[in-house]
């Protein structure tokens, strides 16, 4: 019987915010979003496991493009909050879910500036959020969805995953548990429903 729902948070439960925060970025530095992109990649993973800190991160790319260090100590978080756009139907799904007496939890591989963020919408209806850049490990890393399922207190079986790229969805397949590529909200509302899980 499921009694988790577990989401995704960039692309599912809001906009995928890195066009936007490209754009910002490039516009604070003077280089093209491509530039700030390809500087990036070599920092991200670790960024995003929270082995380096936003400083670090800033010092790095910045050295990788010749410019100057951006002045806002805040700056990744800021730029975050301009591009934020929440998918409104899907966080009331997950309201919905909550309320009907699912453990709705969130699952995301993302950095310390935006988890600030996350905290200061006093989201309540995530029951365990994980965030990789607190765990050390991302998906599709087993470890990251193994620590959702323990502090939902649920098995794989038990519980559904929903993200928006098809590499995470398949790291949690592999450990059992039921997933949904996220394409829109009707689409995952009927795919809940065909796993038992009504929406209406």
């Amino acid at each position: 019987m499921m009694q988790a729902v577990i989401f995704d948070w960039g692309g599912v439960l809001v906009d995928i915010p890195a066009p936007g925060m490209l754009a910002l970025f490039a516009q604070e530095l003077g280089v093209t979003p491509e530039a700030v992109n390809n500087a990036y990649i070599p920092f991200g993973a670790r960024f995003q496991k929270g082995q380096i800190s936003e400083q670090d991160l800033w010092v790095g790319l910045c050295a990788a493009l010749d410019v100057a260090k951006p002045y806002d100590p805040l700056l990744w978080e800021h730029v975050f909050g301009q591009v934020y756009t929440p998918k409104e139907e899907m966080f009331a799904l997950a309201s919905m879910l909550k309320e009907r007496g699912y453990k709705i939890g969130l699952l995301s591989n993302t950095e310390s500036p935006t988890v600030r963020f996350f905290h200061q919408q006093g989201y309540t209806m995530f029951d365990a959020t994980v965030f990789s850049c607190e765990e050390g490990t991302a998906k599709p890393e087993p470890r990251i969805y193994e620590i959702a399922l323990e502090r939902l207190g649920v098995k794989p079986p038990e519980a559904v995953f929903i993200d928006d790229r098809a590499d995470f969805i398949e790291g949690a397949r592999k450990l059992g548990m039921h997933t949904i590529r996220f394409e829109h909200p009707q689409q995952v509302k009927e795919a809940l429903a065909s796993l038992a899980i009504p929406i209406a």
